[in-house]
């Protein structure tokens, strides 16, 4: 528990940090938090000294009328300093968590691919998203309002202390228990916010998956059973939030109670004194209970909020924890490459690759090999192969663990990663499209790319017949992921996608695979035209698509089995040679 307890302290020390170049919102934070401090403890000490020499005593109407315009005053002041400092918490909350959040998102865009392979989105989401939320309070009402109410406790206090020690010391008798039965409620409170942190997490992994594979379950008729498991996480859910409101249920009316005992110890004192005890007199006692009474409502306010506010930066620091833990993770892009004068027109080399997306379970083994610049290569083979696997390495979306991958002369891990993706399009078999309109899911954002240059590479790859058909043309939005539109169309938007890039190395994994025949057709035109004078990586199942590739290589489990021109492979009677035969066998 120490060491969890250290742990967190690290962490809020951590996030601190985040406000030093914001110090001047900060210190006006704080400042008008210790006017309110100023005020809230002067204001009961005004109030009993009005009740002491202008009620009970020599009732002066003018003196009192003028006292109780004073006491608004400080209320009017108290309520412009809570305006000050509520704003500008907020403030530095809002400003701090932006740039928590760009940091989070650009150590998330920096991550490898295997990073994404094994981390649910749902669960990205969480972090980037509702997690820093969680932890902007720790600013906007965490931080500046415990600095406030620890200012008030000590001067409340003090102040008792000094008006009367007897009295103040009688009145803090029960202050002892509410500190125990604070430091009970924080810790159960902890666990509350360990338990809730795990449920949100979850229900956003859960939704955020089920969501997006809404046509599966619904294919498959699994809507009642996913609702089921739905129910369970969110009993979860309801269930980690229960244990916080039975925390707060019990902790409260504790505080209630002890308040309601204080304020019995100053009414028994009172009492004696009236009794003759204490040689005070009848205006002294009277103004003394009434401060007493104000400063104890406002000494028990302070722990009861400390409480709630502690558990605020609990929450917080609880939430924190989890977004520094992808801050810190070491699984970004090695970007160590320099070299940005680089000649794409170049041969690609395999010398030796071996790589695995677990080390210890190779993918591809000792692939030697070398694509000629210029030239189509086609890489076929049985799913499992490794087909994809070269195209990510020659992109480096994954490092290869032996051997080298070269262009020209250079070691592809030279170069720099900005300067080698720039030069290499690919064309997936499964197209992501943005919630955007067409236009911006071919440009990806680039200002710099025209609509005539658009429209240029639509006709360039026979795209531009259907896209003028859809209601708007280029602006037309496409949806989410792009679902109001056909594989197809998908499919050549992405080639628009790649061709107005004007890449130096063109890969095409499997862009065919699942496309209608008039698509396909479009597509295979769309194809000749890309692949000419530049170098082309195709990924192919349908062999009739790749017949005229100026090298096929054929890989099994692995490991390069063929290579050579459509004839040549057929002509041996090996492998490539099964593959066709198995397609075109009626």
């Amino acid at each position: 528990m120490a060491e969890k307890a250290k742990l967190n302290t690290k962490i809020f020390f951590r996030l601190i940090a985040f406000a030093k170049q914001y110090k001047v919102v900060l210190s006006v934070a704080f400042i008008s938090s210790l006017g309110i401090a100023f005020l809230s403890v002067i204001r009961p000490y005004l109030i009993g000294a009005m009740v002491r020499d202008h009620i009970v005593n020599d009732k002066d109407i003018h003196a009192l009328f003028f006292w109780t315009m004073v006491v608004v005053a400080m209320l009017v002041g108290e309520g412009l300093l809570q305006f000050v400092r509520n704003y500008f918490s907020n403030l530095l909350a809002q400003n701090i968590i932006r740039d928590m959040r760009k940091r989070l998102f650009a150590s998330i865009v920096s991550f490898r691919m295997r990073y994404f392979d094994k981390t649910p989105i749902g669960a990205l989401v969480t972090r980037v998203v509702s997690d820093l939320e969680a932890v902007s309070e720790v600013f906007s009402s965490g931080l500046i309002d415990v600095f406030g109410d620890l200012i008030m406790l000590a001067a409340v206090v003090v102040g008792m202390m000094i008006i009367n020690f007897k009295l103040a010391v009688l009145s803090l008798i029960p202050i002892p228990l509410l500190l125990i039965a604070t430091r009970i409620f924080a810790r159960a409170m902890r666990k509350s916010f360990q338990l809730e942190r795990t449920q949100v997490n979850k229900l956003n992994t859960f939704v955020q998956e089920r969501v997006t594979g809404m046509a599966i379950i619904q294919m498959f008729n699994r809507e009642k059973i996913e609702f089921e498991q739905f129910k369970e996480i969110n009993k979860g859910h309801r269930q980690a939030h229960i244990n916080a409101v039975w925390a707060y249920s019990i902790f409260f009316p504790v505080v209630e109670i002890l308040s309601s005992l204080s304020i019995a110890f100053l009414l028994v004192w009172g009492a004696f004194q009236l009794g003759g005890a204490e040689s005070l007199s009848v205006e002294e006692l009277f103004g003394q209970i009434f401060a007493f009474t104000l400063w104890i409502n406002m000494l028990f306010r302070p722990i009861r909020q400390l409480a709630d506010k502690f558990n605020i930066l609990q929450r917080g620091t609880v939430r924190a924890e989890r977004v520094f833990e992808i801050m810190d993770l070491k699984d970004h892009i090695q970007d160590e490459g320099e070299i940005t004068e680089v000649d794409f027109n170049s041969d690609i080399v395999f010398d030796g690759v071996w790589f695995g997306y677990k080390p210890e379970t190779p993918v591809l083994k000792n692939i030697s090999l070398q694509i000629k610049a210029g030239s189509t290569v086609a890489f076929v083979g049985a799913t499992g192969a490794g087909k994809s696997s070269i195209v990510n390495l020659i992109g480096r979306f994954y490092e290869h663990q032996k051997g080298d991958i070269h262009l020209g002369e250079l070691n592809v891990r030279d170069i720099e990663l900005k300067v080698l993706r720039e030069n290499i399009a690919i064309v997936l078999q499964d197209v992501f499209l943005f919630s955007d309109t067409i236009h911006n899911n071919i440009t990806l954002g680039d200002e710099s790319i025209t609509r005539e240059q658009v429209i240029e590479a639509a006709k360039a790859v026979n795209a531009a017949a259907f896209i003028s058909r859809l209601p708007g043309g280029y602006d037309y939005h496409g949806g989410e992921r792009g679902g109001v539109l056909s594989v197809g169309q998908r499919q050549l938007i992405a080639f628009i996608r790649a061709y107005v890039f004007q890449p130096k190395i063109l890969i095409l994994d499997e862009a065919t695979s699942s496309v209608d025949d008039q698509s396909e057709i479009l597509i295979q035109m769309a194809t000749e035209k890309m692949t000419k004078d530049r170098t082309s990586i195709v990924i192919a199942h349908r062999l009739s698509t790749i017949q005229s590739a100026d090298m096929i290589v054929v890989l099994e489990k692995g490991e390069i089995v063929e290579q050579g021109t459509h004839n040549e492979l057929l002509s041996q009677d090996g492998f490539y040679r099964k593959l066709y035969d198995m397609q075109f066998t009626e």
